[in-house]
C-alpha cells in the first residue's frame, strides 16, 4: 500500500524518530528538512518513498523498521533523551538493539522503574494522549506531615502548568516506615510534567524517592535496575486493548 500524502509528523513517528507530539516539537523547532528544505509544518505531507527526510542533518529511513517495544527497569540518574548532552541516556542502555527506539513518556532523571521505549507510533500514541487515560503507579518516599490535610491535597484537582489535573488515587503503603519517612503509592491517568513531585510539594511533602511500579498490568518484575527485555505479543495486545 503507497504512503503517498503522509503527514510529516505521523511519517517520523512511524519511523521511531519521536512521539507524534515530540515530532511535531522538532518541526517546529526547525529540525527536519525534506529534500534539503526547513519544513515546519508538521503536517506538511510527504511521499515517503521518494522524499528524502532529515532530521539533526541525519537521514531517516524510507522503509518502516521492524516494530519493537522494550520494558527496562529505568535506574536513577539516566535521562529520557537521545542527547547525550543532557548526561547519560536511557538508549545507552539498550546493548544489542538495533532498531531507532523512543521512551514512551518520561520519567525524569532522578526517578526510577518501569519505562517503556518502542518504535510504534500508534502504541507511543495510544500509551501517551491524554484521552486514553492509561493508569500508572508509581511509589513515593516522602518527608513531611502526612496526615488527613496533604492526603486531601494530595487526591484534590490540582492546577499544574494552569491545566486541572484529573484526581489522583493516594494511598499510605508504610506510614513513617524509616526515619520519619512515609511510603505512598499514586494511581494516575495521566503524565503531567514532573506530576507527582509537584503535588506532593503542594501538600508540604519532600520527595526522597519516586519509582514507577506498573503501566496497566505491565511491571518490572525480576529486572534489575538498567535491565530490560522485550515485550511479549501477549502484552502489547494488553497494551492496545
Amino acid at each position: 500500500m503507497s504512503e503517498e500524502g503522509t503527514r510529516l509528523q505521523k511519517f517520523l513517528a512511524g519511523r521511531g524518530v519521536a512521539s507524534r507530539r515530540g515530532a511535531a516539537e522538532l518541526v517546529g523547532a526547525g529540525r527536519v528538512r525534506v529534500n534539503g528544505e526547513a519544513i515546519l509544518e508538521p503536517g506538511h505531507r510527504i511521499d515517503p518513498q521518494c522524499d528524502r527526510v532529515e532530521v539533526d542533518g541525519r537521514p531517516v529511513p524510507r522503509a518502516r523498521e521492524r516494530l519493537r517495544t522494550v520494558l527496562l527497569n529505568k535506574p536513577r540518574g539516566c535521562v529520557c533523551s537521545a542527547s547525550e548532552h543532557d548526561g547519560r541516556t536511557v538508549l545507552s542502555l539498550l546493548r544489542g538493539v538495533q532498531e531507532r527506539l523512543v521512551p514512551v513518556g518520561r520519567l525524569d532523571k532522578n526517578s526510577e522503574g518501569l519505562l517503556l521505549l518502542s518504535n510504534d507510533g500508534d502504541l507511543i500514541l495510544r500509551l501517551t494522549h491524554p484521552r486514553f487515560e492509561q493508569e500508572k503507579t508509581y511509589r513515593a518516599t516522602v518527608s513531611g506531615a502526612v496526615g488527613t490535610p496533604a492526603l486531601t491535597i494530595l487526591r484534590s484537582r490540582l492546577v499544574i502548568d494552569g491545566y486541572r489535573i484529573r484526581p489522583a488515587q493516594v494511598e499510605v503503603l508504610k506510614p513513617g516506615a524509616t526515619a520519619g519517612r512515609t511510603v505512598l503509592q499514586f494511581v494516575l491517568r495521566e503524565g503531567r510534567n514532573r506530576q507527582i513531585r509537584r503535588m506532593c510539594e503542594a501538600a508540604g511533602l519532600t520527595v526522597h524517592r519516586l519509582v514507577r511500579t506498573r503501566i496497566r498490568s505491565l511491571a518490572c518484575g525480576a529486572l534489575r535496575p538498567g535491565e530490560w527485555r522485550d515485550l511479549t505479543p501477549a502484552e502489547l495486545r494488553d497494551l492496545v486493548r
